[in-house]
């Protein structure tokens, strides 16, 4: 972990997966691919392999836009229409093995709002707090837009936030801004963790 003390974490009662966006359209292929994002998804399935396990929550998040919505360039945004409610696109990745008891978060909903963020318009801090969560572990896509305001906003609401750097991945707009967002998330107290940091 980059010449910092290893951490031994093991899940327990008051943690929770958040998986972020997971979705074809941010696949290979996707209107939105990011870069190497396939590569995630074994990574993730062990981490979901380990919380089910542990009958610990597990959520995952989407964008999940109406067809005309704000952030898409034909109505003025930065992105190519993308994750369209609904569509294919939009559907999380069929390698992820997840089951029926995981909580979906549904984001960015409404057409004139932009909401990178899981916490935004959403429901799921209130979800969170309902069930005692403490401590989050994230992991998605993508590292520099919504797994940063996710990690973000948890850290600023005080939840110990965990990031799980073998399991992100970053659009890139510029070259370096996966490392900066990944270093921004680390100052503010996010704890970089990789699947071999969590205890047997």
């Amino acid at each position: 972990m980059d010449g910092t003390k290893r951490l031994s974490i093991e899940p327990a009662k008051g943690d929770a997966l958040v998986i972020v966006d997971v979705q074809y359209d941010f696949l290979p292929g996707g209107a939105l691919a990011v870069p190497e994002s396939d590569q995630i998804l074994p990574v993730l399935n062990r981490y979901i392999g380990v919380f089910e396990q542990r009958g610990l929550p597990i959520y995952m998040t989407r964008d999940w836009h109406p067809s005309n919505h704000c952030s898409f360039q034909e109505y003025g945004g930065p992105w190519p229409t993308h994750c369209v409610a609904e569509s294919h696109g939009a559907a999380f990745s069929e390698e992820l093995r997840f089951d029926s008891s995981t909580t979906i978060v549904s984001k960015a909903t409404t057409p004139e709002r932009e909401c990178y963020s899981d916490f935004g318009t959403t429901n799921f801090e209130a979800d969170l707090r309902a069930r005692g969560i403490l401590r989050l572990f994230v992991g998605g896509l993508a590292t520099d837009y919504c797994v940063f305001h996710t990690v973000k906003d948890a850290l600023a609401l005080d939840f110990t936030t965990f990031l799980l750097r073998d399991a992100i991945r970053g659009v890139n707009v510029e070259p370096d801004d996966s490392e900066k967002a990944e270093q921004a998330m680390i100052r503010l107290g996010a704890m970089p963790i990789e699947f071999k940091d969590l205890a047997a």
